[in-house]
């Protein structure tokens, strides 16, 4: 589970920011993450990438 986090952020932090934003708008999982595009536009890429990896590494703990 551990290596597994660590490739999901290496994954996660090598990603740009509109790619981020997209897999925040297209995240399936347990539960929905619902922000408007203004509030993501907002926020520092640093910021995107925390959701994005806090979403996903939920989803992957839910798997494992």
């Amino acid at each position: 589970m551990e290596r597994n986090l660590e490739k999901l952020a290496s994954h996660i932090a090598s990603l740009g920011r509109s790619e981020v934003e997209r897999g925040i708008r297209n995240f399936k999982g347990t539960f929905r993450l619902d922000f408007t595009d203004d509030y993501l536009r907002g926020l520092t890429v640093e910021r995107l990438r925390h959701i994005l990896f806090a979403a996903m590494a939920n989803k992957l703990e839910k798997t494992d």
